[in-house]
């Protein structure tokens, strides 16, 4: 059954990447999931939709994930937002706690680690 009320936002610069993880979010109900490969795109469809979940990549062809991950808690602070790299050195990952990130998927990911963040905020 389709949650009207939740969207989401996957922020990838690989097609692939952000297709498995919107795959993965419409099976488990979420009905809107927009994609952006690049972060002005990204700020553009944040802006537009609110969107409640956000996937984000930090290595982006024109912006590091970090800087838009300020940029969208700043905009909306209850955004759920999981960055995703597979860079998971401890300076990204202190960097992405202490920006607002609710976690860090390192690349490659399973589909249960991506459903395992998820399924928690659909209750």
């Amino acid at each position: 059954m389709p949650l009207p009320q939740l969207s989401a936002l996957v922020v990838d610069d690989v097609a692939a990447v952000r297709s498995f993880i919107a795959q993965i979010l419409r099976q488990l109900g979420i009905a809107q999931v927009l994609e952006a490969a690049d972060g002005n795109s990204a700020a553009e469809l944040f802006r537009q939709y609110h969107p409640q979940l956000v996937f984000l990549d930090i290595q982006l062809p024109d912006i590091n994930g970090q800087q838009l991950l300020k940029q969208f808690k700043q905009q909306q602070q209850h955004t759920n937002i999981f960055m995703v790299s597979a860079f998971s050195s401890v300076e990204n990952l202190q960097q992405a706690v202490a920006n607002g990130a609710g976690a860090f998927v390192v690349k490659p990911f399973s589909a249960q680690r991506i459903n395992n963040l998820v399924q928690p905020l659909l209750h």
